[in-house]
């Protein structure tokens, strides 16, 4: 299984962050007021007015993304005091936290650290809870600290010396509060990773087989139901969407069932988390360009972050019931794969006109927003790397969205505050829906170039029937060609926590 827990540690424990013997420690301050931050002004008087010497000098200036390492020469108790810039207290959020923990944890890691104290910083932090200025410093260490060298002679070695970060309270009061921010942070990061390692792994080592092996070990350590649906399954569902673009590969698609049921006396208090699987897609008959196929092995992306999201699910425990539902093959090209032209049939009884087959993941959502719909979800997110066009719109800031229900719609942007995950709503015009006529069929998968991830979005939008819906393109955002904040290069996770933050307020609601 490619789960992997944390190999840097946080624990909370009382004191007082000077006197701790510690390698490190590592205090905030922001470009506001720098010597009114927590700890800072009696540091510096502890230091000979180092700090202050400094920040008049313009070498420490609390912006944001400034890191300022200071050896304590034995005025202090710490060997080192590690200063972590913060910005402006206007523009303070809890992403701007999670990037600055990412940081100074690569930093640790980079001088050697092997354990640090910090705080939970309250001062100067735009009234953000303490508890979830904790969570953020848990998920963006973790998170910033991730590599992927499972196919190197590195694989069994992050490169970091850095096995624990602690958090100095004085109240003990609130000990048990960041040891619950601790556990939650870890699991979200320890989710997301998994949904990065999915992302990465090539796809000779990321099969709907390998997939489906993934799932069934998430469910069993978890204690979640599953359900795998072979080809044979398939054809007797009748998921002729699946099966389509399936037809051209060796490899056994699957359809992966993972149900939680947080809230079994109340059926109707659910939600369904679907992603698109393409585990490869060359494109198939409609053949990608070699350039335009190096990534493709990143379309499962979707399937990799719902997958990720019910293990969180299954230790966060939430009160509702979620069904995540995975579409799993490759698209190639073969004697056997289905041509431009032809014409299938979905689950839903809907006929499909295929008239491009690399438009193949809609095809496979298709199947499973029917199935969703014959389950009696309520309430619907599929999860997808369903269209360049999306790259084109908003590049790999914003995710893009489209739904059918406004209020569902802004429960997922309240979460994404707490995340940072970011989401942009697209229009859907009925004007749209003309590109997707058929002449053959009662639908086509291909609207053409103009306003591609709308009208891909209103293909699946035939499938929904009367569930809220929300689809999330994360074509631009699944992965990143750079290293900031958190984000490292390669694949993001995106949008695990933000689906795991959104189930979880949904179940506090209930």
């Amino acid at each position: 299984m490619l789960f992997r827990s944390s190999k840097v540690k946080f624990r909370a424990i009382q004191g007082e962050i000077l006197s701790q013997e510690s390698e490190a420690i590592v205090l905030y301050i922001g470009e506001d007021d720098i010597l009114s931050h927590e700890f800072i002004y009696e540091a510096n008087n502890n230091l000979e007015n180092c700090l202050s010497d400094m920040a008049s000098q313009g070498q420490l200036t609390g912006k944001k993304g400034e890191l300022t390492l200071i050896h304590t020469l034995g005025h202090i108790n710490p060997k080192r005091l590690l200063i972590v810039g913060l910005g402006k207290e206007s523009d303070l959020s809890l992403d701007v936290i999670r990037n600055a923990s990412a940081q100074f944890a690569r930093r640790l890691r980079s001088i050697g650290i092997q354990r640090a104290h910090t705080i939970v910083p309250q001062a100067n932090m735009n009234q953000i809870q303490p508890s979830q200025i904790a969570v953020a410093i848990t998920e963006g260490a973790l998170l910033g600290l991730y590599n992927f060298r499972k196919h190197t002679g590195k694989a069994d070695a992050d490169g970091s010396k850095l096995d624990e970060i602690v958090f100095v309270d004085k109240p003990s009061d609130r000990l048990e509060t960041f040891s619950e921010s601790i556990r939650i942070g870890t699991i979200n990061a320890e989710a997301t990773i998994l949904a990065r390692d999915m992302v990465n792994q090539p796809a000779n080592f990321m099969t709907p087989s390998i997939m489906a092996q993934i799932a069934s070990d998430i469910a069993k350590s978890n204690t979640l139901d599953l359900e795998i649906f072979s080809s044979s399954d398939l054809s007797k569902l009748k998921m002729g969407g699946l099966l389509g673009v399936a037809k051209g590969t060796l490899e056994p698609p699957k359809f992966i069932i993972i149900k939680y049921s947080g809230d079994p006396d109340n059926p109707s208090n659910n939600i369904g988390i679907l992603g698109k699987g393409i585990t490869f897609d060359t494109g198939g008959i409609s053949l990608k360009s070699a350039a335009g196929m190096v990534e493709m092995k990143g379309d499962m992306a979707g399937a990799a972050a719902a997958i990720a999201s019910m293990q969180a699910i299954g230790k966060l425990r939430p009160k509702i019931n979620v069904i995540c539902m995975v579409a799993a093959t490759e698209n190639m090209p073969s004697g056997s794969a289905q041509k431009p032209g032809d014409v299938l049939t979905t689950f839903s009884g809907k006929t499909v006109e295929v008239d491009n087959t690399d438009a193949e993941g809609r095809l496979v959502l298709a199947d499973a927003l029917g199935y969703a719909s014959a389950l009696g979800l309520n309430r619907v997110i599929d999860i997808a790397t369903l269209t360049g066009a999306i790259i084109t719109s908003l590049g790999d800031v914003y995710t893009g969205g489209f739904t059918n229900d406004q209020e569902f719609w802004s429960q997922l942007m309240e979460s994404s505050v707490r995340t940072g995950e970011k989401f942009w709503l697209m229009p859907m015009h009925e004007d749209y829906k003309r590109q997707n006529i058929s002449d053959v069929a009662d639908i086509k998968n291909s609207g053409g170039r103009k306003a591609g991830s709308i009208t891909a979005a209103h293909f699946l939008a035939e499938f929904v029937e009367d569930m809220k819906w929300i689809h999330l393109d994360i074509a631009g955002t699944s992965t990143s060609d750079r290293l900031t904040g958190y984000t490292i290069k390669g694949a993001t996770g995106c949008p695990t926590r933000t689906i795991v933050q959104l189930i979880c307020s949904l179940g506090n609601d209930s």
